[in-house]
């Protein structure tokens, strides 16, 4: 497939003036945006649809946040709720369906076909990527419970429960409540493999949950810090075109603001189309010429044509996820790749040959020469080794917090401000 990738005339990226952190909402504010939609924002967005009749809920936010979500909306509309559907299958969107089932007996959730299969995976994995998102949004998520708590909420946290649609559709499911025309259009494997986009035609407004990304106008994580499956580059680029082709007024995403106007909807999510686009068919060419990964990382940036944010997902984590999906985990570089002995089974060797104080005084030497991850690395095989060696924390502190400087990333800043954190104890 071949694009226009500078089809996207020069403009002001909207990510410039959006919150990278996708949980930097004052929990509690909710607000109308439109006639018919009410947004309560929070850790995830949760909107209310009014129609003439009964209303609809497009996700219910998580477990712990239902509540407020409750009373956020119930401030603006007391009719009852016939249907809610989800978007995608993250705990955060759909954490609240028993909440809202006991409010509004006969609701019926909506999902897409692959929501069970999601769950399921959530409920196998869900300490693993509970532990490996704690560095991320474990202080904040437990700051915010916990401010709930103090507001005078009170609720049943069952991290085991798991919620159930009660309809799910494989590509397209329409329906009417009170003259309000709904249809729900598949996106599968775009930021969950249940994922879907609801779209009000009357009105021109799509709600996308996180569909691109926790972050609205940033490359897309096609595969995560936490620990997750792959995404397909090319699946999320169709996902994109899905909700382009709406020529939709107003989005409706699963943070932050709403995204308003046809114009630049359009510039935005043709720039997005683009550079996952361009990011792809780079990567495949530069793996035909048979460079390594971490050369193609290096190599491959945007045209300023069609610049996106990196302050979530990035271009170089784009470029070895779509690596790795398609070439898989052996990089034919070594041997050892095939076996389980790994790199660091070797530092003791490496320390003793070179020992530990001259390793971190090559570190420093990296440091001041602006080579912070050559130090890392040095640092990593000392402190494997040698975990209390002072003048080695120290140093990695110092590479460490030098990497924070730099970083514009979310993901980048939240792990190094954790290690900093670690190195201190």
């Amino acid at each position: 497939m071949i694009l226009s990738y500078y089809s996207v005339s020069m403009r002001d990226p909207l990510y410039k003036s959006r919150p990278v952190d996708p949980y930097s909402a004052m929990p509690g504010q909710a607000e109308r945006l439109h006639d018919i939609v009410v947004m309560s924002e929070g850790l995830s967005n949760v909107y209310l649809l009014e129609t003439d009749g009964p209303s609809v809920l497009v996700n219910t936010g998580s477990m712990f946040e239902a509540p407020v979500h409750r009373d956020n909306l119930a401030a603006y509309s007391n009719a009852p709720i016939s249907h809610v559907a989800l978007t995608q299958g993250h705990v955060d969107h759909v954490g609240g369906i028993r909440l809202f089932r006991e409010l509004h007996p006969g609701l019926e959730v909506i999902a897409q076909a692959g929501n069970p299969e999601h769950q399921a995976l959530d409920a196998l994995l869900s300490e693993y990527r509970r532990n490996r998102s704690h560095f991320a949004f474990g202080q904040e998520l437990k700051s915010t419970f916990f401010a709930y708590r103090d507001a005078g909420y009170d609720f049943e946290f069952d991290p085991t429960a798991q919620p159930q649609a009660d309809v799910l559709f494989e590509d397209r499911h329409s329906f009417e409540v009170g003259g309000l025309q709904i249809e729900l259009i598949a996106c599968p494997g775009a930021e969950t493999n249940d994922s879907l986009v609801v779209w009000l035609p009357q009105h021109r407004i799509v709600a996308t949950g996180n569909l691109f990304g926790c972050t609205f106008g940033h490359f897309p994580n096609l595969c995560t810090m936490r620990g997750d499956r792959y995404r397909d580059a090319l699946v999320v680029a169709d996902a994109v075109q899905t909700v382009l082709d709406l020529d939709a007024e107003m989005i409706l995403y699963g943070h932050h603001q709403p995204i308003v106007g046809a114009d630049l909807i359009k510039s935005e999510l043709s720039a997005l189309r683009d550079a996952i686009h361009f990011v792809h068919d780079e990567t495949v060419r530069g793996m035909n010429e048979r460079k390594d990964v971490r050369t193609l990382m290096r190599e491959i940036t945007l045209p300023p044509e069609i610049e996106v944010g990196e302050g979530y997902g990035t271009v170089r984590w784009g470029v070895r996820s779509i690596w790795e999906n398609y070439s898989g985990w052996f990089h034919q570089q070594s041997t050892t790749e095939l076996y389980d002995i790994g790199p660091e089974a070797i530092g003791a060797d490496l320390v003793e040959l070179a020992g530990a104080d001259q390793l971190v005084s090559r570190a420093v030497e990296h440091i001041a020469a602006g080579r912070a991850l050559e130090a890392t690395h040095l640092l990593d095989i000392v402190l494997g080794d040698q975990p209390n060696h002072e003048a080695a924390r120290a140093t990695s502190i110092d590479a460490h917090q030098r990497l924070l400087d730099e970083s514009d990333n979310l993901w980048t800043t939240r792990w190094c401000q954790f290690q900093i954190k670690q190195l201190t104890k």
